[in-house]
C-alpha cells in the first residue's frame, strides 16, 4: 500500500493580495508562507519518505526546500511538470475580485468540467494530468521500493483538490466542495482495492500517527496485504489497528 502526502505550497504574495498567480514565474512565498513551510517540514520530518516530488513553480520549490531542510536525510527530490498549477491562460495575474464578475466564474464554481480558461487549460485536462501524475509516481515507487512506500507531492490548490476528488470517487463538478489551504497536508493511501483518504487539509494533526507500525501476529504476507486493503467493517479502531491472523 503506497501512501502519498499531498502538500500545498505555503502562502504567497499573490495569495495575500488576492491575485490569481497561475503559472506566473517568480511568485514566491511571503513571510507567512515561509513560516508555514518550516512548520509543515517539522510536522513530517519523522515520516519515512522515499521521494519528494514538486511542481516546478517557485513557491512549490521553496516549500520543498523547507521540507528537505527539516529532514536532513537526503530524501531524493524530483521536479515534476505534471504537478504544475492549472493553466489559467488570460485569467493569470488578474485579481480574484475582477474575475468573480466574469460569466465563466459561475461555471468554474458550479460545473468545472465544462470550463476551459481563455487561451489556457481546461479543468478536465488539469484533473486528468494531476491524477495521472500522482498515480504514475505511486505505481513507480510501488514497483521499485515496495508497496509500503511513502512519498510527498508538493503542488497547488486545484491540482490537489482534483487528486482528492478522484480518490473520493467524486465527479470533478463536486471538487469545489473540497478545501485545500496553503501549507496543508492531505494523505491518500492507494491499495489494490481502492484509495483511502486518511486526512484532508490537515494543518495541525500529528501526521506521524498514520505511519506507526503496530506489532502484528505472524501471518502470511498475502493475507496481511489483503486484510490491509479491505475497509474495516464498522469503521475499525483507527491508526493503531492491528490485523490478526
Amino acid at each position: 500500500m503506497t501512501t502519498v502526502l499531498l502538500i500545498r505550497h505555503g502562502r504567497t504574495t499573490a495569495n495575500s493580495t488576492g491575485v490569481l498567480a497561475g503559472r506566473t514565474p517568480g511568485v514566491g512565498l511571503d513571510e507567512t508562507g515561509v513560516q508555514q513551510a518550516r512548520e509543515v517540514g517539522g510536522r513530517i520530518a519523522t515520516i519515512p519518505l522515499r521521494a519528494l516530488v514538486t511542481s516546478p513553480l517557485r513557491r512549490c520549490r521553496q516549500t520543498t526546500q523547507a521540507l528537505v531542510t527539516a529532514r536532513g536525510d537526503g530524501c531524493p527530490v524530483s521536479v515534476e511538470q505534471g504537478l504544475i498549477e492549472c493553466g489559467y491562460g488570460e485569467w493569470t495575474g488578474r485579481s480574484l475580485r475582477d474575475l468573480s464578475k466574469e460569466k465563466l466564474w459561475q461555471t468554474v464554481q458550479q460545473q468545472p468540467s465544462a470550463v476551459r480558461f481563455p487561451a489556457g487549460e481546461s479543468m478536465t485536462e488539469m484533473s486528468a494530468r494531476a491524477i495521472g501524475t500522482v498515480r504514475g509516481w505511486d505505481q513507480r515507487l510501488a514497483d521499485t521500493v515496495g508497496d509500503d512506500a511513502v512519498w510527498a507531492a508538493v503542488s497547488h490548490g486545484d491540482v490537489i483538490k482534483a487528486v482528492l476528488a478522484d480518490a473520493l470517487g467524486m465527479h470533478l463538478d463536486a471538487f469545489q466542495r473540497i478545501i485545500v489551504d496553503p501549507a496543508s497536508v492531505s494523505v491518500i493511501r492507494y491499495t489494490a482495492t481502492r484509495p483511502y483518504v486518511l486526512t484532508m487539509n490537515s494543518q495541525t494533526a500529528e501526521l506521524a500517527t498514520f505511519f506507526r507500525q503496530p506489532a502484528k501476529k505472524k501471518t502470511s504476507r498475502a493475507r496481511t496485504r489483503k486484510a490491509a486493503d479491505d475497509a474495516p467493517i464498522g469503521g475499525g479502531m483507527g491508526a493503531e489497528e492491528v490485523v490478526e491472523a
